[in-house]
């Protein structure tokens, strides 16, 4: 991570860190390091994202860009835009972040950043450097990034399945275009989390909190319910049943169906180190090769496009499907389950039927110095827990990229040994990572 661009872009609090003139400073940077003649901005619902948004644009407008401003929309509608335009990409966002919190991520032609470019970007940041070119760029509103989205998800050719659903968006970026989308796909369509006011992006809603949407899904025996993030880049999946699929599963369940179809290349699949092991067990029993990558979906997109991968993913719910967007997109790959669901006339429970899901936990450890990580005792205490736990496990302690906390993440078919390796490393944490006064 550097000085500003964390995991998934540049994230702060709104006017704290992330203030109108940074925003600015961002704006004028593209003309710097991408020598950008057009962008496009988008941005989520939250009540900072406006000023934020304007703000990159008039930075832009200075130096001579051009800029396409497309208002709400979701964070994979820019992407792909900007891929089809082959230009600069930006949403303002911080996904699945309280509304307080708001962020900028970047897309080079759709695709995300090189360190390179993150790097370049920030010495700007820090320079005192101002662009004018004696040549105001044109700002014009946009409804273009909306039709490629629609036009993208009609070249799926999907059809109306017999199923009712249901889908929370989180009071963020899909509000609008989730109808659009899905009243199409399904006999009966449900929406929540559709009343954005600024301040409810994410708020006991959404891909973060399912208590809701697990209500619904109960409540109108919805055969299958999604859960967005406030950005889109992220799904979770329910049944009426109240049973969960994250990530893993979902990409288990898209593996499985595009192994049988020929259409898995290489029949592999990316996943983060994040991943349950049970999983794991799954797909090689499928055989299906599994490749894992450090936490972040840039790191998944990575390696999916440097080997041609199709598929890919985070338990957090960001999936790519390489072959149809570059991009991680909660509704394309809901829209993806459900074509599934239509085609093998199977409930959705019924097709991870053969997976266990070991025991699996997340603490994070607060008001801590994020170095602690980089701690001698902590580092071999980590490796002792590790070896306790066994090969059939999952350990991993890491600084959040978005969040000042220190996660520790462990997964054990044992739950006692599980609770116990977890409790082990957050004393020490706590102990050796302790924020000292002054």
């Amino acid at each position: 991570m550097g000085k500003y661009f964390g995991t998934d872009g540049i994230r702060g609090v709104a006017g704290e860190t992330l203030t109108p003139s940074f925003s600015y400073r961002v704006g004028q940077s593209l003309k710097k390091v991408f020598d950008a003649k057009q962008i496009v901005i988008g941005k989520d619902t939250r009540e900072s994202s406006d000023v934020l948004a304007l703000s990159i644009a008039t930075g832009a407008l200075e130096a001579g860009t051009d800029v396409l401003y497309a208002g709400t929309v979701s964070t994979p509608m820019v992407a792909h835009y900007a891929k089809e335009e082959g230009i600069i990409g930006v949403m303002i966002t911080a996904s699945h972040n309280p509304y307080q919190d708001n962020g900028i991520k970047v897309f080079d032609k759709g695709y995300k950043l090189s360190e390179k470019a993150e790097s370049d970007i920030e010495a700007f940041l820090d320079s005192e450097e101002t662009l004018r070119t004696g040549r105001y760029g044109v700002f014009r509103m946009n409804k273009s990034v909306t039709k490629a989205y629609e036009k993208l998800f009609e070249t799926l050719n999907l059809e109306k399945a017999n199923l009712q659903i249901a889908i929370d968006t989180a009071n963020g970026a899909t509000y609008e275009i989730a109808k659009k989308i899905f009243k199409p796909l399904a006999d009966e369509h449900v929406q929540i989390g559709n009343m954005p006011n600024g301040r409810n992006i994410n708020l006991e809603c959404g891909s973060t909190d399912l208590k809701a949407i697990i209500e619904t899904a109960a409540k109108n025996k919805s055969d299958i319910a999604f859960s967005f993030d406030g950005d889109g880049d992220r799904v979770l999946v329910v049944d009426h049943r109240e049973n969960v699929y994250d990530g893993d599963l979902i990409v288990y369940i898209i593996a499985t169906y595009l192994k049988k179809q020929n259409l898995l290349n290489k029949n592999t699949v990316v996943l983060t180190k994040m991943s349950n092991p049970g999983i794991l067990r799954a797909l090689k029993d499928q055989g299906i090769k599994v490749v894992q990558t450090d936490v972040g979906d840039k790191y998944v997109q990575a390696e999916m496009l440097k080997n041609d991968y199709t598929v890919g993913g985070e338990n957090s719910g960001h999936i790519i499907l390489n072959h149809l967007l570059q991009t991680g997109d909660g509704m394309l790959a809901a829209a993806y389950i459900l074509k599934i669901l239509h085609e093998t006339r199977r409930t959705i429970a019924s097709l991870v039927k053969d997976v266990e899901i070991y025991p699996q936990k997340t603490e994070n450890v607060k008001n801590v110095d994020k170095k602690v990580v980089e701690n001698k005792r902590l580092k071999q205490a980590t490796k002792d827990v590790k070896k306790k736990l066994g090969a059939d496990s999952l350990l991993l302690v890491r600084p959040s990229g978005t969040e000042p906390v220190v996660r520790i993440t462990a997964s054990h078919k044992d739950e006692a040994i599980l609770d116990e390796a977890i409790e082990t490393l957050k004393t020490i944490i706590v102990e050796e990572g302790r924020e000292k006064d002054g």
